[in-house]
């Protein structure tokens, strides 16, 4: 059984308030639950004291019996100090994927036969032109 230290979301719509809660992972979000830990308003500000409460006793115990928290909680959990933090880094993310590559190279095809086409556009009347008074 995988244990999460995770969120668990309450409260009305547009209105979030979530719980800091042990759940197996398996279990729905907003699902059963083992215990809860803590609390998390993200309507208050962010100086507010109440806007995170965590029993850092309990979290401290949880991640002993090897509850992994998740990303969020994370964050929360590192502000006391129990665990490390870092924000993720993926310089692969911001490129682009094979269709995305695909499609470029096949919008720079057209572009270039369109480019192509106005060229042979614009010589050809000028051809033409040259051979008119030539054949009379």
């Amino acid at each position: 059984m995988s244990l999460k230290i995770r969120l668990a979301r309450g409260g009305a719509k547009h209105r979030p308030h979530f719980n800091i809660v042990i759940a197996d992972s398996r279990f729905a979000r907003d699902g059963r639950f083992i215990e809860k830990i803590g609390v998390y308003n993200p309507l208050l500000a962010k100086t507010d004291e109440k806007r995170v409460a965590i029993d850092l006793e309990k979290a401290k115990e949880w991640l002993k019996k090897g509850a992994t928290p998740t990303d969020r909680v994370a964050r929360f959990l590192s502000a006391s100090g129990l665990v490390k933090w870092e924000h993720g880094n993926n310089p692969q993310r911001a490129l682009p994927g094979e269709k995305a590559k695909a499609r470029a190279t096949e919008r720079a095809d057209r572009a270039e036969a369109r480019k192509a086409a106005a060229e042979e556009a614009k010589n050809a009347p000028k051809e033409e032109a040259a051979e008119a008074p030539a054949a009379e």
